[in-house]
């Protein structure tokens, strides 16, 4: 198993016989080499997206088209842009598991907020939503865009994932402390790997206050199409 970031929250996960897209945020993406694109996005088989945010799902459409693949998400955007883009998706809800090459992607709840740009303003896309990809004698909890939350309790007890891709650049989502302060609390992770950090000067620039949560834990900073073994 494999797992390549893309910047921010972006990534390239191998799994199984799959090869999932994960809020692959590229154009615009300061974190993200363009010269580089071809080889992120060869042999994708998914696009996974967390909710509607531009610096998630900003290429999602596109990258639908160009590698005829499907959008697998929230069934709301999902299901819009099938009738009105007509892509191919696979649409679902909190709870749902569907089976991506082998792989299967439960949705869970986030905490944050979605909705994509209108003319008049936001439009909303569903809810947020975070997910466990189990696979490879793994489960990896990929939290998406979220704050701490209670619900991660019975997630972090019920799947008992042992790698945690976290958001933890503060600002609009956790900071690196509160990410470690939960993952400690909710979860007994044996990796994690921090995202939406680094992008801007809005978010943190290390996760140093991570690691010092989370002794004992092999936190991994990634670095920008560097892959990381799983």
């Amino acid at each position: 198993m494999k797992l390549i970031w893309l910047g921010h929250s972006g990534f390239r996960l191998e799994i199984e016989k799959a090869v999932i897209l994960i809020d692959p945020w590229m154009t615009g993406n300061p974190m993200f080499p363009a010269e580089r694109r071809a080889e992120a996005l060869a042999g994708a088989t998914h696009i996974l997206l967390t909710h509607g945010h531009g610096d998630h799902s900003g290429d999602t459409l596109a990258l639908a088209k160009e590698l005829e693949i499907p959008v697998v998400g929230i069934y709301d955007i999902v299901s819009h842009w099938g009738a009105h883009e007509h892509i191919e998706g696979i649409g679902f809800n909190k709870g749902g598991t569907v089976d991506l090459g082998g792989a299967k992607v439960t949705m869970v709840p986030a905490s944050h907020s979605s909705s994509i740009s209108g003319p008049t303003g936001p439009i909303y896309t569903g809810t947020e939503s975070g997910y466990m990809i189990a696979g490879e004698g793994h489960v990896i909890y990929v939290s998406g865009d979220t704050s701490i939350s209670s619900e991660m309790a019975w997630m972090g007890e019920y799947f008992r994932p042992d790698i945690g891709i976290l958001c933890a650049g503060g600002h609009f989502t956790m900071d690196m402390r509160a990410a470690g302060w939960a993952a400690k609390k909710y979860f007994d992770f044996k990796t994690v790997i921090p995202c939406h950090y680094r992008t801007n000067p809005l978010l943190e620039q290390s996760a140093a206050a991570l690691i010092a949560a989370l002794p004992g834990v092999d936190v991994i900073e990634p670095e920008v199409m560097v892959p990381i073994s799983l």
